[in-house]
């Protein structure tokens, strides 16, 4: 989660009422949307978690509402690639009109086609294209994952409150007609004064109220079941989810269904299976990150021999190296993905890294390998300063690999168990020509170059 500094100023606009059973009837945009989507619901999607998550945007992608056209021209490439599912930012009118991330949300049904907060477009598009990437995405069989904001709002009108005892900025009537909210809605109010946090002065949703409830995960045209049976979202990444109980997360996720994730920014890997356990979905693997940051950044592999959330609970560790909140390892930073790659969890990869900083030809590999030969239990076979080798045992219609780190400036080599008996293997990533045979007692010597890997399984 990353804000910029938003200041609250007076806005003055023509406000259209609309009626609770109005909200029930679908206006034309809705009905022109349903139209667009019939055919994705006969597509096959890839499951989940079979191949590699894409995080299909970075911190202040360009303005002007061009990036759902940029995305929707890659997705047949990622298809391709062995990517299964793309991560998209919020997709909902902020309060920082054309110009915000969407993380100060507004409006949560305005995709980009009514006309407020200084835009009708959001920063990505409009509500039409971003239909058209969905169903673009959904051909290719990429599930599409939305970014939900659901601790904080920004960009209500001031209205006297007495519960905060002071003007604040909590009148919210979007022009989509649908949730409407005021002070009885954020806290502190009428029965509840605060939850697990607020952020950055925003106006604080309050969960536990009904009201609340209705409109983000129960009622039939609430924010989960729009997103889900109207936008034809798959899946869900829950930002800043230290805002509130895990509880929240989970009755959204359970309205709906699809893969989740939460954001729980937090390196100390107890608290991370903590709230996985809690909420009963996936989180970022901080643990990993941390320790990847200091084996990489600092030159001391030796830590990644510490605590991670997939070596807790693999099923529920989303393994990550960048994304658009942190981006610290930068020495060596292929090697990470080298590490993510091959190891248990499900591997998120940045936009930026794939498309703009790293090697594709690499990255692509990696991925490759990922999703063919990294399969079963991890095994750790060596850990010092420079190296790190590991094996995975195989399982799943995978043979497994054994993956060698080597941090230092020269090639080293190293003599390893592996799960095989006289057969012979070969490095998958090409980084070296060696094809040796397994001894009958299963060891073999393998290699890997300097400030490189190399991965090795079966010829």
């Amino acid at each position: 989660m990353k804000i910029s500094t938003f200041f609250y100023a007076f806005l003055t606009i023509t406000i259209l009422f609309i009626s609770c059973s109005k909200d029930e009837v679908l206006d034309p945009l809705e009905a022109e949307s349903n139209d667009l989507q019939e055919e994705v619901s006969s597509k096959a999607l890839k499951p989940i978690g079979s191949g590699v998550m894409m995080q299909a945007f970075y911190w202040d992608v360009p303005a002007g509402g061009t990036w759902w056209n940029v995305v929707k021209g890659k997705v047949s490439s990622w298809n391709n690639a062995g990517i299964d599912a793309i991560w998209l930012p919020p997709v909902s009118k902020a309060q920082n009109g054309p110009f915000s991330m969407g993380y100060d949300p507004f409006d949560y049904y305005d995709f980009g086609q009514y006309n407020q907060m200084g835009s009708t477009e959001t920063r990505f598009g409009s509500r039409s294209e971003l239909e058209s990437l969905i169903t673009q995405a959904h051909n290719n069989g990429l599930s599409v994952i939305a970014d939900m904001v659901l601790n904080h709002n920004s960009g209500g009108d001031l209205e006297s409150n007495e519960f905060a005892g002071k003007d604040t900025y909590t009148k919210f009537m979007p022009l989509s007609g649908k949730f409407n909210r005021t002070k009885y809605d954020f806290h502190p109010n009428d029965k509840y004064n605060s939850d697990s946090g607020f952020f950055g002065g925003f106006p604080d949703l309050s969960h536990k109220k009904p009201y609340v409830q209705d409109w983000l995960w129960k009622r039939s045209n609430s924010v989960a079941k729009y997103y889900k049976n109207t936008m034809k979202f798959d899946g869900w990444r829950f930002d800043y989810v230290k805002g509130f109980e895990p509880w929240v997360p989970r009755q959204f996720r359970d309205a709906v269904g699809g893969f989740a994730v939460g954001e729980y920014w937090d390196g100390n890997v107890n608290t991370l299976k903590w709230w996985t356990d809690q909420a009963q979905m996936s989180a970022f693997d901080f643990g990993c990150y941390y320790k990847m940051r200091d084996a990489f950044m600092g030159n001391n592999l030796n830590a990644l021999s510490g605590d991670m959330l997939w070596k807790r609970n693999a099923s529920r560790a989303v393994t990550f190296v960048a994304n658009h909140d942190t981006d610290e390892i930068i020495n060596n930073k292929i090697l990470a993905y080298a590490y993510i790659l091959t190891h248990e969890g499900y591997p998120a990869i940045f936009y930026r890294d794939y498309e703009d900083w790293l090697s594709k030809t690499k990255m692509n590999n990696l991925i490759w390998i990922h999703n063919n030969l990294a399969g079963g239990s991890t095994t750790n076979l060596w850990t010092d300063t420079d190296e790190y080798i590991a094996k995975r045992n195989g399982g799943g219609g995978k043979n497994g690999l054994i993956v060698y780190i080597n941090n230092s400036n020269s090639w080293q080599e190293r003599w390893v168990e592996t799960n095989w008996s006289n057969r012979k293997i070969k490095d998958y990533t090409g980084n070296s020509g060696w094809e040796p045979t397994t001894q009958g007692g299963r060891w073999v010597k393998i290699q890997a170059p300097p400030k490189g890997y190399s991965v090795w399984s079966l010829k």
